[in-house]
């Protein structure tokens, strides 16, 4: 059985740090980060969805469905991952994070290229940071949201980089450092809205 990738945009985050959603967020006159993500992920994947919370009341972009969380006792990005896997067994799902405004397509095709070329496993970028999976930029193969459910509970924890790195997913090297840097802060956004818009 062939099973389709399919793409998730995360943007459930409370976005505490910037003070207003970062899904909203533009550089210049481009389109929202939520709009260019999903756009991203359209160009690689046959169907792309939002991971949202109920209370966030934008409209999801043309030809994306809103996915909402489904599972009480597991929290943050985890959640939203777990949701979309139960809502679409069969898919393998591209996983990403809304605020990585450096983020290419050409990163995206070499995530799936290496994703293609062996089994079905988890793959993530490597952080050009400290080395450590970036699983807000990965594949999450189509039948793996059990054991990583099961690895959570008997870890107790819920942080999606914790279990790539105990269940050692496949790891893939950035062309470029900067491609998943993301932008948490009112003065990250400053900065790299001038970046973008010199």
């Amino acid at each position: 059985m062939t099973h389709p990738i399919y793409g998730l945009v995360l943007v459930g985050g409370q976005s505490q740090r910037m003070g207003r959603d970062k899904a909203l967020l533009r550089y210049g006159s481009g389109p929202t980060q939520l709009e260019r993500t999903t756009a991203l992920l359209q160009s690689v994947c046959s169907q792309v969805f939002i991971s949202q919370r109920l209370e966030q009341a934008f409209a999801t972009p043309a030809g994306t469905t809103a996915i909402y969380d489904q599972l009480e006792h597991v929290k943050g990005p985890l959640c939203g991952i777990l949701s979309a896997m139960h809502t679409h067994p069969d898919a393998h799902w591209l996983v990403l994070a809304c605020d990585l405004p450096y983020l290419k397509s050409a990163t995206l095709e070499k995530l799936i290229a290496a994703f293609q070329q062996q089994a079905p496993q988890l793959t993530a970028y490597r952080s050009s940071h400290d080395g450590l999976p970036e699983p807000l930029c990965a594949i999450y193969p189509a039948g793996s949201d059990t054991g990583l459910m099961a690895l959570s509970q008997k870890l107790g924890k819920c942080c999606p980089r914790k279990l790539l790195i105990v269940k050692e997913a496949s790891l893939v090297e950035q062309d470029d450092p900067r491609s998943l840097d993301n932008v948490n802060t009112a003065e990250e956004y400053q900065q790299t809205q001038g970046e973008f818009t010199t």
